[in-house]
């Protein structure tokens, strides 16, 4: 018999490319197991203010290519304090949903792991582009984002080496440099700035001189917002180097649109499907990602406080190639 008859899913915080599909999935893998299943709209916003409502299978028909949320998003800050939470968690109980699934990122995690406190079955899946909740190799979303990058980065330097210019291209990133470092490896970037790695651009400017002498047309750098303003770098640039006049573009939100990627899709829809069987199984307050292609299910609090582990290896291949 399963641990929960009545599920309610909602998607929190900074929307990503998948969740869409994560959400089809929750709510097609419920009704396979005889499960009722909920959407909330707005986030916890939408659980304070009663927001639910019942999702079938025809909910969520043709939603698995669309970018943003069907559900839609919202910041809540009366949800953080206990006051909030236990409102959320008695609109739950008066519905009689006993399990929720949680989309979104570190703070959408926190949320979810007070209602399990309070006596909700809860499980978080992580949908954020920039990659940085640990115990999973990849969050719903990322990959899609970094093929945004990249393809703006192939267009970017078309234009530059008609020009024999530089330019400084600000991706998204606050605590984690992954997109820019996974985006800038796959663009041949010259130059990737993340905030885990110190950096010096009189190194940066200097080797950009070096290779305009020996003919390059042109040089692309990828700042991660976490390390700062691209106009700024661009500046520091130009002061150091006059004659490279770098031009800035800052992707912005664009980031977060469009289709999903057969990658993300598929990353979701087997997120979403594992969280309803792990909440069948009467488990709670878990974050389910996927290691080394496996799914796992790791303690919340675990995983707030887990800092991600950076990629070094690669960060190193990519300094090494763009020589």
């Amino acid at each position: 018999m399963s641990a929960v008859k009545k599920i309610a899913v909602l998607t929190s915080g900074g929307d990503s490319q998948g969740m869409n599909a994560a959400v089809r999935a929750v709510v097609r893998s419920a009704i396979f197991h005889g499960i009722e299943v909920y959407g909330v709209q707005r986030g916890y916003q939408g659980l304070l203010n009663n927001d639910i409502f019942s999702m079938d299978i025809r909910s969520v028909g043709d939603i698995i290519q669309r970018g943003g949320t069907i559900l839609q998003s919202a910041r809540c800050l009366e949800f953080k304090t206990l006051e909030g939470q236990q409102k959320g968690a008695a609109i739950l109980r008066e519905r009689g949903i006993d399990g929720l699934v949680v989309i979104g990122g570190d703070g959408s995690y926190q949320g979810a792991a007070k209602l399990s406190a309070l006596g909700i079955k809860t499980m978080g899946l992580p949908g954020t582009i920039d990659n940085d909740i640990s115990f999973t190799d990849y969050t719903i979303g990322f990959d899609t984002a970094v093929n945004v990058v990249v393809d703006a980065i192939n267009k970017l330097r078309d234009t530059m080496s008609s020009h024999e210019r530089s330019s400084v291209v600000e991706v998204m990133g606050r605590h984690c440099g992954d997109i820019a470092l996974h985006a800038g490896l796959a663009s041949g970037a010259e130059t990737i700035l993340i905030p885990e790695v110190p950096y010096d651009l009189n190194e940066v400017a200097d080797r950009m001189r070096q290779n305009f002498e020996h003919g390059k047309r042109h040089s692309i750098v990828i700042v991660a917002e976490g390390v700062g303003r691209g106009e700024d770098v661009a500046d520091a640039l130009k002061e150091r180097y006059p004659s490279i006049d770098p031009r800035v573009t800052v992707l912005g939100h664009i980031q977060r649109g469009g289709s999903p990627t057969p990658f993300d899709r598929n990353l979701a829809s087997r997120l979403g499907d594992f969280a309803v069987r792990k909440l069948i199984e009467g488990d709670s307050n878990k974050a389910c990602g996927v290691i080394n292609g496996q799914l796992v299910a790791t303690d919340i609090e675990k995983v707030v406080k887990t800092k991600k582990d950076f990629n070094m290896e690669m960060y190193e291949l990519a300094q090494r190639l763009s020589q």
